[in-house]
C-alpha cells in the first residue's frame, strides 16, 4: 500500500515511516501542509495519515483543499481532545481520528480500516452515512431520520458518527468511552449509558423501528432489525 505521512515531528515521521516500510508499505514523507497537499494531489496514495498542527497549511485547511477533488482515505492525527475538533475534522472529510500519543498498532489497525471501505478510486470518506432511514451528512452536520431533522449536540453528532461508521459492530462502553471522549471508561460512571439514551431519544423514540440496541453485558450495536 502507498501511504502519504503529513507530520511536523520529524522524529515521530520517522518512526512511523520505518514502522510502516517494514509492515510492507511505500510510505511518502512531508513536514509540512504546503508540501503534503502538492504531494495528495499530484500522487496515487491509498491512504493518507495527516497531521492536524503543520507549519504552511494546517491539516485541516489542508483536508478541505484536498476534498475539493480528491477522496483518498485520511487518518487525522491530533493532540487535540475536544470533541469540537474533532467534529470540525469529520465536518471536513476526515475518515477518522487518533488522539497522540497513541499505539503504532492501533495506527496500522486504523489505517487498514479506512482502506478496507471502499475499493481504489472510489470515495471512501463519505459525506453522507446511511442506516435504513437515517443519514447523518458529516460536511453539514446535518442529521435525518424519515426526511426529519434531528437537533443532535456536538457529543451526540460524534456518537453517531461512530455508530454508523461501525454499524452492525457491538461496540462495549470502554470503546465508545475512548473514542468520544477519550476517556479510560470507569464502571462508576454513567457517561456512556446517558449518552446513548440521550441520543436514543431523537433518533429512536419518536419512530417506529429502533435502530440502537443494547447488548446486555457487551454494550451497544447499530444495525436495522427485521420486524
Amino acid at each position: 500500500m502507498k501511504i502519504l505521512l503529513i507530520e511536523d515531528e520529524v522524529k515521530l515521521a520517522q518512526y512511523l515511516r520505518k514502522g510502516l516500510t517494514e509492515a510492507g508499505h511505500v510510505v511518502d514523507v512531508a513536514h509540512d501542509g504546503v508540501d503534503g497537499l502538492h504531494l495528495a494531489l499530484e500522487g496515487d496514495h491509498a491512504v493518507l495519515v495527516l497531521d492536524v498542527m503543520l507549519p504552511g497549511i494546517d491539516g485541516l485547511s489542508m483536508l478541505a483543499a484536498l476534498r475539493k477533488t480528491r477522496q483518498t482515505p485520511v487518518l487525522m492525527l491530533t493532540a487535540r481532545v475536544g470533541v469540537d475538533d474533532r467534529v470540525r475534522g469529520l465536518q471536513t472529510g476526515a475518515d477518522d481520528y487518533l488522539v497522540k500519543p497513541f499505539a503504532f498498532s492501533e495506527l496500522v489497525a486504523r489505517i487498514e480500516a479506512i482502506t478496507r471501505r471502499g475499493p481504489a478510486g472510489v470515495p471512501a470518506a463519505q459525506a453522507l452515512l446511511q442506516l435504513a432511514d437515517l443519514e447523518l451528512d458529516l460536511l453539514r452536520r446535518k442529521a435525518t431520520r424519515a426526511g426529519q431533522r434531528l437537533d443532535l449536540t456536538a457529543q451526540e453528532f460524534l456518537l453517531l458518527t461512530l455508530f454508523l461508521r461501525r454499524q452492525g459492530e457491538v461496540l462495549s462502553r470502554t470503546e465508545i468511552a475512548s473514542q468520544v471522549w477519550d476517556m479510560n471508561f470507569d464502571s462508576e460512571t454513567n457517561v456512556v449509558e446517558v449518552a446513548v439514551r440521550r441520543l436514543r431519544s431523537k433518533m429512536d423514540v419518536p419512530f417506529p423501528a429502533p435502530l440502537l440496541h443494547t447488548i446486555r453485558g457487551m454494550g451497544y450495536v447499530l444495525e436495522a432489525r427485521a420486524p
